[in-house]
């Protein structure tokens, strides 16, 4: 039995609008009330060389739950007339996961919505002959460069792990306010993913739902899209790097909105709502000495993979007792004993451990010690530090920093400047 039969989605969905199996690359798009940005998404797309369009699925996912406020549900409405008017050079096709009857389930969201499209796509590339079909994701309220199809056709021709990210700018608005907050936020995921870089971890990826982008037979392997209403990309890109690896895509930039939203529970859109509400009140950053404490746990283990669970925590606590009690409290030891016995191969071993001390629980590690011993810092607490630690360029200004990390992280102003901006972002200069 296949993933489709053991795992897919069942449900009343379809493909409406372009069909076929003789496609290489879909780009899967939920939408919910976004009758004013899908537009401009799809054009975006439209600007993509014409053969790469001729074999490309660009799926839009409309979708709500029945208890959807009307005006979302209208506006999906709106959104499912426009896509049945389109026209224009994409193969689009759409998911009525909005319409009565085929709404999702009470609670779920943008997970179910991208495990839908991704799930009905692999039906219809059953027969594709050649390579797997490369499955994207993009959001309805992101713009993309001309290049974008041919910059990850490329890179899965050149790359043999399953998963890839993208590089993204958070596109400026004209709002102050609002490019403020996208500027912070931004910052703060760029830091924590470079403290983790620092770390050694093999989660510092940037999981960002518009882009991720992987293999058909990468995306079974890894049991496909979660259904989860709100970190669905976090979790997605997580199971991707335990299964079939994922390495950086360059070359192009996509552009997601800077727009406040309360749709889901954190991420963009709540936390730029979050800042503007709070005037004055900025993020809170991780503190560097996490990131320190966590490079030598996981140095620890690299090098003593051969010892014993105690021996293990002994050498944690002498890094942090904090550390230690997080082991403990997460049964360390026993677990440690379980992986030994199971993988007797070094480098199999230490793959295995870093599947058990996984994205979730680096995270939950940094959490605790950002709230004990240490405290959660300002930026120029936390960031000029990491960056002096990986020998990048200083500054003490928040702007030059976000634009050092941006191109530190193949987000370069060349490649996406005139939509997604450069500098203007703060009226700052480049560095």
């Amino acid at each position: 039995m296949g993933y489709l039969e053991k795992r897919g989605l069942k449900g009343p969905w379809l493909l409406d609008g372009a069909g076929g199996d003789n496609f290489s690359l879909a780009v899967v798009i939920p939408a919910l009330a976004e009758s004013r940005t899908l537009p401009a998404t799809l054009a975006s797309l439209e600007r993509n060389p014409a053969d790469f369009l001729e074999r490309t699925l660009v799926v839009a996912v409309v979708n709500n739950t029945p208890q959807a406020r009307e005006a979302d549900r209208e506006d999906n409405r709106q959104t499912l007339a426009q896509l049945k008017r389109y026209s224009g050079p994409l193969r689009l096709a759409w998911v009525d996961a909005a319409s009565s009857g085929r709404e999702l389930p009470l609670g779920e969201g943008v997970g179910s919505a991208r495990k839908i499209g991704f799930d009905l796509v692999l039906r219809h590339c059953r027969n594709n002959r050649g390579p797997p079909a490369i499955l994207v994701s993009l959001d309805a309220d992101t713009l993309v460069d001309e290049n974008y199809l041919a910059a990850i056709d490329s890179h899965f021709r050149c790359h043999d792990e399953g998963g890839a990210v993208l590089p993204f700018r958070h596109r400026c608005c004209g709002h102050p306010a609002i490019d403020r907050a996208i500027a912070q936020y931004e910052l703060f995921l760029r830091g924590y993913v470079l403290g983790l870089s620092w770390a050694g971890s093999p989660y510092a990826w940037h999981t960002i739902g518009s882009a991720i982008a992987c293999r058909a037979d990468a995306y079974v392997a890894c049991g496909g899209m979660n259904r989860r209403p709100s970190a669905e990309d976090f979790y997605f890109v997580q199971q991707l790097v335990k299964t079939c690896g994922v390495t950086p895509l360059h070359g192009t930039v996509v552009g997601p909105s800077p727009r406040p939203s309360r749709r889901v529970p954190f991420g963009t859109g709540p936390t730029v709502a979050g800042l503007l509400g709070t005037p004055g009140k900025g993020l809170d950053f991780y503190p560097v000495e996490a990131f320190d404490i966590l490079k030598e746990w996981l140095a620890t283990m690299a090098r003593n993979h051969g010892d014993e669970g105690r021996f293990l925590l002994d050498k944690a606590r002498n890094l942090s007792p904090h550390l230690e009690n997080f082991l403990q409290m997460l049964n360390f030891a026993e677990n440690w004993r379980k992986l030994q016995r199971n993988h007797g191969d070094p480098q199999r071993l230490l793959a295995a451990f870093h599947g058990w001390f996984d994205g979730l629980r680096t995270r939950q590690l940094l959490h605790r010690l950002a709230c004990n011993p240490f405290s959660w810092r300002h930026s120029d607490q936390s960031v000029p530090p990491l960056m002096k630690r990986l020998l990048l360029p200083l500054s003490p200004h928040p702007q030059v920093q976000l634009e050092i990390l941006r191109c530190h992280q193949g987000a370069y102003p060349a490649i996406a400047g005139a939509r997604c901006g450069q500098s203007t972002l703060f009226n700052a200069p480049t560095p």
